[in-house]
């Protein structure tokens, strides 16, 4: 089966309809190019999907996924595909201990870096001199991204003087959700980003975005956006392998050969080896391949008889449980259905300590957990509850790992690189994925004489930001 310059048009093979290839898909489609996405899932969106709970007629995220005004690429790739307007915005975002004492961090009038000093100064959950020393590390951060020398960030924090409360209930909660990795796994750099591009550049940047609708909905609408501009996209489709040459790519599609002119590897970095020869030219792409290790995330679905509180969401301090998303509130169709109970999503990152637990185990946890939080929940029917493990859910961005991240290109010329693992610049995020998706497309257009530009600057600092850009 040869797709090679159909209708005029150069073809490209995207493999992979995770964020990466969809992103990638997408943006090539609108550059004139004849689009053919191969996706081994019955569905779109990869590691941010979703699927009907058996027996339930539940439908569940496999994790909750968040964005944050930052994510400049991510969000263009929303207006691309028209669902913008699916995406539910909070400026606040609210700490809970569980002894019932709460802080809530929002912008005020003041300008960046310290639009959010004074309810940081409010704080019940952090003291003075938790305060002080997390004011001294962020000052520190402030001037620029420092390079990844190798030091990891618990090490970084120490260095600067950081208590140990003001780790775990301020440094940790917010890096592990956003890095979904340990501290003392985590780059400087990466750290440092995150707070950064989030925390101090603006207000609107640390602005917190959750979709109203599932994920695969959400990711869905790529279809008919890369259909509507003549591609076409295969579900179901398992890639076995790829080989190029001087006329194009053939793609091993469930046994077939697929030709294409060119083609976009948008897999992630444990998929590379398997699809990829073994071959002198290929060796050094598959090593680099093999330096990255991944780590889990575990998200815990609750449904109550009632509702066990009127927060939408909240950060859960020094428990194993993270973050509470209250599903009932953020999602479309259950705002506007008016029921009476209450569905909770619980997400636990970097949950290591979770994944040889069984279903009744991590629920049983969860739910005594839950309750210190929320006293309501003891008096609550639970009436529903699932836990979907996310095993390999990203790479684990460990000092040094930037170094073994490719760029978009490939010892193939033909063959291009997309994926949060590749050189972004960005950690293992689905900002990081459409930003590697937009670089393949700029790279793939640029060496066919092309020179159409996908990549969305990064928001602008503001206030005294400003002095350091």
């Amino acid at each position: 089966m040869s797709f090679a310059s159909t209708n005029q048009k150069p073809t490209v093979a995207v493999i992979g309809g995770g964020l990466a290839g969809i992103s990638a898909g997408s943006a090539l489609a609108d550059a004139g190019y004849h689009v053919e996405l191969f996706e081994r899932r019955p569905y779109l969106g990869g590691r941010a999907s979703s699927y009907e709970l058996p027996g339930t007629g539940e439908v569940v995220d496999n994790c909750q996924h968040v964005l944050l005004g930052c994510c400049t690429n991510l969000i263009d790739f929303y207006r691309r595909l028209g669902v913008e307007n699916q995406i539910r915005w909070y400026d606040e975002i609210t700490f809970l201990l569980p002894d019932g004492r709460a802080s809530t961090l929002k912008p005020s009038w003041l300008p960046a870096p310290v639009h959010t000093g004074l309810s940081f100064l409010a704080s019940p959950v952090l003291d003075l001199k938790d305060k002080l020393a997390i004011s001294r590390a962020l000052l520190a951060l402030m001037p620029a991204l420092p390079a990844d020398n190798g030091e990891d960030f618990q090490s970084w924090l120490l260095r600067h003087g950081q208590t140990r409360q003001s780790i775990d209930r301020f440094w940790a909660p917010v890096l592990i959700s956003a890095l979904n990795d340990e501290l003392d796994h985590v780059s400087v750099r990466h750290a440092a980003l995150v707070f950064r591009d989030s925390f101090l550049k603006s207000a609107e940047a640390g602005r917190i975005g959750l979709p109203a609708v599932p994920l695969s909905q959400l990711y869905g609408e790529a279809d008919a956006y890369i259909q509507a501009r003549g591609g076409r996209v295969h579900l179901r489709a398992s890639v076995d392998s790829i080989q190029a040459d001087d006329d194009g790519v053939g793609v091993c599609v469930s046994g077939d050969e697929v030709r294409a002119d060119f083609a976009v590897l948008a897999t992630p970095f444990n998929g590379v080896a398997k699809l990829l020869p073994g071959t002198p030219e290929m060796q050094s792409l598959r090593e680099q391949a093999c330096h990255f290790g991944s780590s889990p995330i575990t998200g815990i679905h609750l449904w109550f008889d009632r509702e066990i509180t009127p927060l939408e969401h909240a950060v859960l301090l020094e428990r194993t449980i993270q973050w509470m998303f209250q599903k009932s509130k953020i999602l479309n169709t259950r705002r506007e259905s008016g029921e009476t109970g209450s569905y909770l999503e619980l997400v636990v990152s970097s949950s290591k300590t979770l994944v040889d637990k069984s279903r009744n185990e991590i629920i049983d946890l969860a739910m005594r957990e839950l309750a210190e939080f929320f006293p309501a929940a003891r008096e609550a029917k639970l009436t529903k509850a699932t836990v979907i493990k996310e095993v390999h859910a990203t790479f684990s961005p460990t000092p040094g790992s930037d170094a073994y991240r490719p760029s978009h290109t490939s010892p193939w010329p033909r063959l291009f690189l997309a994926g949060d693992w590749t050189a972004t610049g960005w950690p293992s995020t689905m900002e990081g994925a459409v930003r590697s998706g937009y670089g393949a497309a700029e790279a793939l257009a640029a060496a066919n004489g092309g020179s159409p530009k996908f990549l969305v600057a990064d928001l602008p600092a503001k206030g005294f930001m400003r002095l350091f850009g």
